[in-house]
Order: structure tokens, then C-alpha cells, then sequence
């Protein structure tokens, strides 16, 4: 296997993604069952069982070491587009505008932060 074919398989360098990722994944388990408990405590927790439930059972091979259900690559990216789009969601629903507005740059930086991560998933697919 030449070298730029190996490289087009190589998982790419995310470090950044990954800290702006994990972040704003912090952010939605924190602030969707905030939003949701004055509606109903049931749904909050659900929604924390939800938001880091799915992600750890279902993965792609490749992007995490360790796969209990693997996936296709658009999978995990829908994955991460749910996350995000709870952490904006509840931040405007339960925090102040100035938090929320934060919380909407760090999810908008991680969106461009992916981009590489994704453009790998969407070649790699579920390929081992």
C-alpha cells in the first residue's frame, strides 16, 4: 500500500476537535436534563441515559478503541450533531443569554474542528 493511501486511512489528527468536542458533549449532559427537569425528572434523566448512552454503545471502527456495536461513519457523525445541537438547545432553554451564547461559539467551533474527523468517517464508513 502506497503512502497517501495509507494516510487517506489513517484516522486523522483531532486532538482539538476532540477537546471542543468533549467540552460541548459535557455541556449537553449537564444542561439538557437542567432544561428538562422542571418539565419532568423521568425525562431528564432519560435524556442523560440518551446523551451518553448512545454514543458509548454505538461507534465506528477506527475512531474508538474499544466498538460494543459498530456503525457506519455517518452514524457517529449524527451522533456528535445530536450532542451539539442538545447542548445549544438546553443552553438557551436554561441558562443565561450570555452562557447560551457561549455555548453557541464552542458548538459552532466544534462543527469546524470536525470537519476532518468527519470527511474520515464518511470514506472510512464502518470499515475495520
Amino acid at each position: 500500500m502506497d503512502r497517501q493511501t495509507r494516510r487517506s486511512l489513517d484516522r486523522p489528527d483531532d486532538r482539538v476537535a476532540s477537546v471542543l468536542r468533549f467540552a460541548t458533549e459535557l455541556i449537553a449532559w449537564v444542561a439538557t436534563p437542567w432544561a428538562l427537569a422542571s418539565y419532568s425528572w423521568a425525562l431528564a434523566a432519560l435524556s442523560v441515559v440518551v446523551l451518553i448512552g448512545l454514543p458509548t454503545v454505538f461507534a465506528t471502527p477506527g475512531d474508538k478503541t474499544q466498538v460494543i456495536v459498530p456503525v457506519p461513519g455517518p452514524v457517529t457523525i449524527l451522533l456528535v450533531l445530536v450532542q451539539l445541537a442538545a447542548a445549544v438547545t438546553a443552553a438557551w432553554a436554561a441558562w443565561p443569554v450570555w452562557a447560551a451564547v457561549v455555548v453557541s461559539v464552542l458548538a459552532a467551533a466544534t462543527v469546524v474542528t470536525e470537519r476532518g474527523r468527519w470527511r474520515w468517517l464518511l470514506r472510512r464508513g464502518g470499515r475495520d
